[in-house]
């Protein structure tokens, strides 16, 4: 038989397992980097806070949109005249002023971008809205 071995039915004895290895860590090295640049290429942009000690308590300006389209300031009732001046003043005291907008679902889209627009009229560039994880 040619490229028969020549002992038949015998065990095996020994396994060389070094093109094993190699081929293991070939596809280790090849998972890092790819896996690195999915993660890198899909994550979001995020603007955190920075803090040197946990002294600072950060403001956050919370707008409220209910469904019959009145606003509320921190849970108070609230008008967009006073809304925006009540936003200029709160960034005068604080430049890296946050704002929250939460709308019921039922609100229509123009009435958030008009809040959206009056905040950014009073100069608030930092902008969320405020969203309920929905179960599962």
């Amino acid at each position: 038989m040619a490229g028969g071995s020549s002992r038949s039915g015998g065990a095996i004895t020994g396994i060389n397992v070094t093109p094993l290895v190699d081929i293991t860590l070939v596809l280790l090295i090849i998972f890092m980097v790819t896996a690195k640049l999915v993660v890198r290429r899909d994550a979001m942009t995020l603007d955190l806070p920075k803090a040197a000690s946990g002294s600072e308590v950060q403001e956050i300006f919370n707008v409220a949109v209910l469904a019959d389209g009145s606003l509320r300031l921190d849970g108070r009732p609230i008008v967009d005249a006073l809304l925006r001046e009540r936003a200029a003043a709160a960034l005068a005291t604080n430049h890296d002023l946050r704002a929250v907008i939460q709308a019921e679902g039922a609100v229509p889209h123009r009435t958030v971008i008009h809040v959206l627009d009056l905040l950014r009229q009073a100069g608030v560039a930092k902008i969320g809205f405020g969203v309920v994880k929905e179960p599962e």
